[in-house]
């Protein structure tokens, strides 16, 4: 079972990187296509950011959970 947790974790993680380039033309698009202060395309342009890191932290969670069902953490 510790296994298929380790492979979940990086599938999570491939899943979730191959998703990036979407999630980035997404932002592009809707940073160029309204009206936005420079506080709101800030944010804007950091949900690329917050997106990659809760996919990383979530992969690294699982991976972690996995290793701590076999003893080794």
């Amino acid at each position: 079972m510790a296994l298929g947790r380790l492979l979940e974790g990086f599938i999570t993680v491939l899943i979730g990187t191959n998703l990036v380039a979407p999630v980035a033309d997404a932002v592009g698009t809707a940073k160029a296509s309204s009206n936005l202060s420079s506080t709101d395309q800030t944010l804007l342009g950091l949900v690329t950011l917050f997106f990659v890191l809760g996919v990383m932290v979530a992969g690294v969670q699982i991976g972690v959970a996995g290793l701590a069902e076999i003893g080794l953490i």
